[in-house]
């Protein structure tokens, strides 16, 4: 059973099963039985091959191996049992790599936590989620709530430095505990809870499952043509499902090597790629504009550099073009997803990038997207309604919410709260968020569209529209852009847009931003703190 669109000889084998108790999905024959079982095959079959790079400190497979094991180990000795949750509170590091495998092999339950998260979040996370322990980055400690917020976390753990009160990651398990033991798990236990991003109202935690993990990794395998020897850049965040699942899990499951990168600077990223022959990454089209953009990317070998795959945004045509020209080697891939859907949900099939750049590719081969209205009902082919979507790789549900898991989900499908539509050929565009709609004076007008247009003009990295209050026509259309080095030319941008929009949706007022736009600790743009500033 295969999909349009997907080789058949390189997508996974599949066959019907009914999971979580009411869906009905396609789920691949082989695939990892938990996220513990992929650092162990791993381990077996690249034990002595790079794993984890940051810097000076290179890990083979077998020292991660016996990091994780030490680290699990000092951890069940302080108590921390399967099934238990718990925090990680740090930026991108190889911590952060080995304490999740260290939960992984205990059966614990993994809660990262962007390093932007402040105090009173922090809280609700670790309370709503009853963790018993966090890990944290000494550099956060001021953060970390107040025994009274958060009764039930018993054990806090530092890395990167000491805090009051805390047991050092690096001491952990060197006191003669004796090597933990690996729990026994079920595919649809839950592995990871990462809270969304919580634009609106309380953040829920989504329950990734090993299910969930398994499918994602083999759908990264599959369908990005990722293989043994891959060398991926992690410089989104490893707390988010992009860094989390599709730089760190899928080149375990490959055998291949994380490349952590602490932050993002297009700089010291263009190095990091020669120095270690990126082949791999996976970012927001933003940080390719800006590499792009440097000085010395022309004289920086990225020869290695074999998949660019994005997401979260898209990717202007004058990008695309300008990296088909410069790095002839390198393939595009459009991809999207979400926490509910442990990363992805379709993807661009290799070679169509250019051709369909109005597009986020297909589903994947276990992925089924409908295109539903108000009512619940499915719309025609080309019509656009919210995306509800289903497979092995969609979340059961949210921890310990039960009202927001009811609305979310019916039928097996996740109602993702993007409006889009799909065409006769399967690709499905993306317009707007459900609640991300303007409405002019009756004239409804998706921000995306807009967005999209401003994102073609030379020179723009970030673009946002939001609604702009006015008493007669209840919103006009205000345009936020980040384009460093650009001319702030009112005129020139709504020339553009005149050409490409109908009138009513052409910016009316323009703010220029000299940082980069805001985003929450998940990378998600807060269009509220936008909004927030016209007032």
């Amino acid at each position: 059973m295969n999909r349009p669109h997907w080789n058949p000889d390189q997508t996974p084998t599949m066959r019907v099963e009914a999971i979580y108790g009411d869906r009905t999905v396609r789920c691949f024959t082989e695939r990892p039985q938990s996220m513990h079982s992929l650092l162990e095959r791993a381990v077996a079959t690249h034990g002595d091959s790079d794993a984890v790079v940051c810097g000076a400190l290179r890990w083979s497979y077998r020292q991660l191996d016996a990091e994780v094991a030490r680290i699990a180990a000092g951890l069940a000795a302080q108590g921390v049992t399967a099934g238990e949750r718990v925090a990680l509170f740090m930026g991108n590091q190889p911590a952060f790599v080995a304490v999740l495998f260290a939960l992984q092999r205990l059966g614990a339950i993994a809660v990262p936590i962007g390093e932007r998260e402040q105090k009173p979040g922090l809280a609700y996370m670790l309370a709503q989620c009853s963790a018993c322990a966090i890990v944290f980055d000494a550099a956060l400690a001021e953060r970390i709530p107040d025994a009274a917020d958060v009764p039930g976390l018993r054990l806090h753990i530092t890395v990167s430095g000491a805090a009051a009160g805390a047991l050092a990651l690096d001491t952990l398990g060197t006191s003669g505990e004796a090597t933990a033991g690996i729990a026994a798990v079920q595919e649809q236990d839950t592995a990871v809870i990462l809270y969304t991003s919580g634009t609106t109202g309380r953040p829920k935690g989504a329950m990734l499952t090993h299910l969930n993990v398994a499918h994602s990794v083999r759908h990264y395998e599959a369908c990005m043509g990722l293989r043994s020897g891959d060398r991926s850049a992690l410089t989104v965040p490893a707390s988010h499902v992009t860094g989390l699942i599709a730089v760190i899990a899928a080149m375990v499951h490959v055998g291949g090597v994380i490349v952590v990168l602490p932050e993002f600077k297009a700089a010291s990223f263009l190095q990091a790629m020669e120095a270690e022959r990126i082949t791999y990454t996976l970012m927001v089209p933003a940080m390719y504009t800006l590499c792009l953009l440097h000085a010395s990317f022309d004289s920086t070998n990225l020869s290695h550099w074999r998949i660019g795959g994005y997401g979260g945004a898209p990717m202007p045509v004058s990008a695309i073009d300008s990296l088909g020209e410069r790095l002839p080697g390198l393939t595009l891939i459009n991809a999207y997803g979400a926490t509910e859907t442990t990363s992805p949900t379709t993807m661009m099939p290799a070679g169509l990038t250019r051709g369909h750049a109005d597009t986020v590719g297909v589903p994947l081969p276990c992925a089924d997207v409908r295109v539903m209205d108000e009512e619940g009902r499915e719309v025609p082919t080309g019509e656009m309604g919210e995306l509800w979507i289903s497979g092995p790789m969609v979340v059961p549900g949210y921890w310990e919410n039960p009202e927001a898991t009811h609305s979310s989900f019916s039928g097996g499908y996740w109602h993702s709260g993007d409006m889009g539509s799909v065409d006769a050929q399967g690709f499905i565009r993306l317009f707007d968020r459900k609640k991300d709609m303007l409405n002019r004076g009756g004239f409804k007008i998706y921000s995306a569209e807009v967005e999209n247009v401003l994102m073609a003009i030379p020179g723009v990295v970030e673009a946002a529209i939001v609604g702009l209050p006015c008493p007669v026509l209840g919103e006009r259309v205000h345009a936020f852009i980040y384009a460093p080095g650009v001319a702030h030319d009112d005129e020139a941008v709504r020339a553009h847009c005149q050409t490409q929009l109908t009138d009513y949706k052409v910016p009316e007022t323009i703010t220029w931003s000299d940082m980069p736009l805001p985003r929450n600790s998940g990378g998600k743009l807060l269009k509220r703190a936008l909004r927030e500033q016209l007032q």
